[in-house]
């Protein structure tokens, strides 16, 4: 496991071609059962980050994000699913340490939040647009309180067939758990639903896992536990069957 800081124990995976998932486990002690922040870095002619992870884990994101590129100020694009501190807390500090970055998110996101928290204007996608990152590209989809925020959205990379997941399918476990599965992780992350609740169920859930399932992801790059490998599009209408329930 390739650690980039032995003190945290935070460590880089390629879990897809030229995409990296940053993981830094919380133990147990302060996380019953352990917990794992991932950020995802999508590697092209202009590098992506979505989640920028939480503010005080700057440091540790910065210095993973550095092993991959060789200078984290090659960053050219930060993006995250809804505002929450693990996905953009660090949003300002990234934009100071890589000058050339622009944040990426959805209309609503900017609106209601990114104009006000981002040091730099965004660029505001619509549902379905995409955002070239040289040979790779990456679709915005909207996917409102899915499993919560208004302004909740994902991003496709269409030439991996990645689907940057965010919340969903969220696991608990920490550093023993694999970067990229192929077992069962919709399970695990719905024990933790029941117990925990976190989704905001609506009447057009089961329509936009549906659009999601759609863009056929052979990887689901989750921000807690580990990323799936398989069939995602399976996996996401399972996922609604299990919310319909």
């Amino acid at each position: 496991m390739p650690v980039t800081n032995s003190d945290s124990g935070t460590n880089v995976h390629e879990i897809a071609a030229g995409i990296y998932r940053i993981s830094t486990p919380a133990p147990p002690g302060l996380i019953p059962g352990g917990f794992t922040f991932n950020q995802i870095l999508v590697v092209d002619d202009a590098p992506l980050l979505f989640h920028t992870g939480p503010r005080r884990m700057f440091p540790l994101v910065r210095q993973a994000v550095a092993h991959v590129l060789g200078d984290a100020a090659k960053l050219r694009y930060l993006s995250f699913s809804h505002v929450e501190a693990d996905e953009c807390g660090s949003l300002n500090e990234w934009l100071a340490a890589a000058p050339s970055a622009q944040v990426v998110c959805g209309q609503v996101g900017a609106m209601v939040s990114v104009n006000d928290l981002a040091d730099r204007a965004p660029i505001a996608l619509a549902d379905g647009a995409e955002l070239e990152l040289g040979h790779k590209r990456v679709r915005w989809l909207d996917a409102p309180h899915l499993p919560h925020n208004w302004e909740c959205g994902y991003l496709f990379e269409a030439t991996t067939r990645t689907l940057l997941c965010g919340d969903l399918f969220t696991q608990p476990g920490g550093a023993e758990l694999p970067a990229l599965t192929e077992n069962d992780v919709l399970g695990p992350s719905e024990a933790l639903r029941k117990n925990m609740g976190g989704v905001a169920l609506e009447a057009g859930t089961r329509a936009l896992l549906g659009k999601l399932a759609a863009t056929e992801p052979t990887t689901l790059a989750l921000m807690h536990g580990s990323s799936y490998r398989g069939n995602g599009a399976k996996l996401l209408h399972a996922l609604a069957d299990a919310l319909g329930a």
